[in-house]
């Protein structure tokens, strides 16, 4: 078994997604279903470890043993992908992220241009949050090449892993893995604040620490983008504040009404139109009534604040969803390696074996085992 000819054969129907486990076939994650790649076509223990032992440098074989996954960025039969490594059922594992091809931006992952404002301050928080497996990576490298397109600074990034290579245009960019370049994201945090940045990308901020140095970041003058898991704009800002004693979770309401500029969440939805998914939004902006807000920590203002700001460039779902309803200049992706399949049912299918544009792979696999 060959993770190459996997990954072509993933990006060629426009799958998001790749799963291997050993005992079972390779599944595909298409228009956000699960399809399963051929019946016949498991893949046995041995070449799952196989693939996994060929992504990883020799000496970090045993730290994958010893926690149980791993996870790195690399380009696999010319697709750049995000890879976790993991042990199940007594076996390795392996789950692939096909992310897009070419330069990101905002356009290119058609998002609203309004976007391209929150990243025109000089200081300040901009969040992007959404479930596992939305895009928020690619937004936030998309407003980050915003900058980089837009003004002269010097952007850091914090990534586990690296996912997108962001070239400079008109900024100076380091982008620095968590687990190579800085041994956690609360180190990281802190070195950039003596690195003379104007802007930081924070990849994820999931520990009470690293929210913490990321609002004190915001604090000393520079423009703040980092993520968060969450379904609502108002649970990102609700787990971000509880994460704190609540002692203390005054402050960060205050430092919040302060330093936040907007909040981004965001869901992948299939357009049948274009055939491609994209990112549906809703967006929260600080103007005054929502500082106040958050000042006082009433959260459950904020659905009212977003329906009657639509002049402050907040946008609701649905509001969201008439915009993309009604727009035509979509932008495909690059290649046509990335077409999805059609589908005939809501339901998961099979990719069988007798599939014409599968049969030579499927019979290559086979020949290999």
């Amino acid at each position: 078994m060959n993770l190459e000819r996997l990954v072509q054969l993933a990006a060629r129907h426009g799958a998001s997604d790749l799963h291997v486990a050993a005992g079972r076939p390779p599944l595909l994650r298409v228009r956000g279903e699960l399809r399963t790649m051929g019946a016949g076509a498991a893949i046995g223990a041995a070449d799952t470890e196989a693939m996994a032992r060929a992504l990883l440098p020799k000496d970090e074989w045993p730290r994958f043993q010893a926690r149980g996954s791993a996870d790195l960025a690399l380009d696999v039969a010319g697709v750049r992908c995000r890879v976790n490594l993991l042990h199940s059922g007594g076996a390795v594992g392996l789950a692939v992220r096909l992310l897009p091809a070419g330069s990101v931006s905002l356009e290119s992952l058609n998002l609203h241009p309004e976007l391209a404002a929150l990243v025109e301050p000089e200081h300040g928080l901009v969040l992007v949050s959404g479930p596992t497996g939305c895009g928020k990576s690619s937004t936030l490298a998309a407003l980050v090449q915003q900058v980089n397109r837009s003004r002269a600074a010097h952007i850091v990034t914090l990534e586990q892993p690296i996912e997108f290579d962001l070239q400079p245009v008109r900024s100076f960019i380091r982008q620095r893995e968590v687990g190579r370049d800085t041994p956690t994201f609360e180190q990281g945090l802190l070195d950039a604040l003596r690195e003379d940045i104007d802007v930081l990308m924070v990849g994820e901020m999931r520990e009470r620490d690293a929210m913490r140095l990321t609002l004190d970041a915001c604090e000393t003058g520079h423009l703040v983008l980092a993520t968060l898991h969450s379904s609502t704009v108002i649970e990102a800002l609700q787990r971000l504040v509880s994460a704190f004693p609540a002692q203390e979770q005054p402050s960060v309401c205050a430092q919040l009404a302060d330093n936040l500029i907007a909040v981004v969440s965001q869901r992948l939805v299939w357009r049948d139109a274009p055939g491609l998914r994209a990112p549906e939004c809703e967006i929260l902006v600080a103007n005054t009534a929502v500082q106040s807000i958050l000042r006082q920590g009433q959260f459950f203002k904020l659905n009212t604040a977003m329906e009657t700001g639509g002049r402050s460039r907040m946008w609701t779902l649905p509001r969201y969803r008439q915009w993309m309803d009604a727009r035509t200049d979509w932008v495909l992706p690059g290649t046509a390696a990335r077409r999805p399949l059609a589908v005939e049912s809501d339901e998961i299918i099979e990719i069988r074996p007798d599939d014409a544009s599968l049969s030579d792979i499927v019979s290559e696999l086979e020949k290999d085992r």
